[in-house]
């Protein structure tokens, strides 16, 4: 499974070169608290944008950014959600919120209306750990948080604890302000937070096993999380289950807006500290760890090997055969990709199709580094380079080098309007959109 790209332990070595490479490859039972209810006997999630401040550095003056406030964003699969949005006021009115890994929603798509404030239906087909953040909102504006979406499995999952890893980066000036995603961070300095703060630290007992939803919530920077000294099973990609398989080294490589679902089992003896490294294409640095606690243990010995999480139900095979196949090039700011901002929804469509057809996008990257395509409403399959066959794994965020073109594909299955997304993995790129329509 070549999602994982390769790291040198203990050290943890990476360029940004390696960084890229390991995206290439691959293309990578809790009791949640309640959530209100409408008299329909649907959850009920109202948002409103707002501006906020973040103490992102100690000592230092507070960060104005966008937020959501704190969302209770925990539900159950087969949830159809009524999320009811209040924008911000003098903000495009594409500004809602970005749901990444959400299929055949198009009601919630982040694509302008005439409403400030707009009650829709958001169905969650999938369980999984999804993301939303406001990304759109905010480039060229001021940062803004992410925020994790954890869609539940119907069937019980053996872990004993199901933690979050929500990593952020930000771009911060000395008089505390922040560099917004597209634009240039001159003197600001590089700060990533996990959960909202410097580090993430999690101590359990031995012969625990501990369900880690990784996400990058970064705006442009591909990252690698490696665990050192202890076995990590991958166990889903992009809210997607996958076969389970091991990390290799227990690292993984993540695209901006990436996911994957992680099982660690902590069979090391009490008082031992499993290092959490993070590293950036640049540098490593240890932003946390798991810590076997001197409690006895939670059972006489190790859980079996952990069974694949049950499926979400999407096909097994795709017919490329009689395929609509559609060529685009990323990277190309002049050409029919815009900033947000200048998003025009009576523009003609990327592409259409037929809802139930398969689509084959050939994805060129024209930039000169690596761009980061992410697709709305759908999960898709990288293929292999003479589409004979693709990797064993679902996607909707995709990593592709300069020059170099990917196929991916996917069953238009859900009918409605969907944003695609191409930004360059660059801070000061401009985050530019268009849409694609299944009728």
């Amino acid at each position: 499974m070549a999602r994982i790209g390769p790291m040198t332990s203990p050290k943890f070595l990476l360029s940004r070169r390696d960084l890229m490479a390991g995206l290439g490859a691959a293309g990578l039972a809790t009791a949640w608290p309640s959530t209100g209810f409408a008299q329909a006997g649907r959850p009920v999630l109202q948002l409103e944008g707002k501006a906020e401040s973040l103490q992102l550095r100690p000592g230092a003056p507070a960060t104005p950014v966008w937020g959501l406030g704190e969302p209770d964003l925990k539900f159950k699969r087969g949830d159809i959600v009524e999320v009811g949005w209040k924008g911000i006021t003098g903000v495009s009115p594409l500004a809602k919120p970005n749901w990444r890994g959400v299929d055949g929603a198009p009601d919630v798509e982040p694509l302008p209306a005439g409403l400030s404030k707009v009650t829709k239906l958001m169905p969650l087909r999938h369980a999984g750990t999804f993301h939303c953040d406001l990304e759109l909102l905010s480039d060229g504006q001021r940062p803004s948080r992410s925020y994790a979406l954890v869609v539940q499995e119907s069937e019980a999952v053996a872990v004993d604890r199901d933690e979050m890893f929500l990593i952020e980066d930000w771009r911060i000036r000395p008089d505390g302000t922040g560099a917004s995603p597209g634009s240039d961070p001159a003197d600001a300095m590089r700060i990533h937070t996990i959960n909202g703060k410097a580090s993430f630290d999690l101590s359990a007992r031995r012969h625990d096993r501990v369900r880690l939803r990784l996400i990058n919530g970064s705006q442009r920077s591909v990252i690698a999380i490696k665990l050192e000294g202890v076995d990590v099973k991958v166990m889903a990609i992009d809210s997607q289950p996958s076969e389970p398989f091991q990390a290799r080294n227990g690292a993984l490589v993540l695209a901006p807006g990436g996911r994957a679902d992680v099982f660690v089992d902590l069979i090391a003896p009490e008082g031992t500290t499993a290092a959490i490294l993070l590293h950036d294409g640049k540098e490593a640095r240890r932003v946390g760890g798991l810590v076997v606690s001197g409690d006895p243990p939670i059972r006489p010995a190790p859980l079996p090997p952990a069974p694949p999480l049950p499926s979400n139900d999407l096909p097994e095979r795709i017919e490329l055969k009689g395929a609509t196949r559609v060529d685009l090039a990323l990277g190309d700011s002049q050409g029919e990709w815009v900033a947000p901002t200048k998003f025009n929804a009576n523009a003609p469509p990327a592409f259409r199709a037929k809802r139930g057809r398969t689509v084959v996008l050939a994805l060129t990257n024209r930039a000169a580094i690596a761009t980061v395509f992410h697709l709305h409403g759908h999960h898709f399959r990288l293929l292999d380079k003479l589409d004979d066959g693709w990797k064993p794994f679902w996607l909707d965020t995709l990593a592709i080098e300069p020059g170099q073109t990917q196929r991916i594909a996917f069953l238009a299955e859900h009918a409605g309007r969907y944003l695609i997304e191409s930004v360059a993995t660059d801070w000061a790129a401009p985050r530019l959109v268009r849409w694609y329509a299944v009728e």
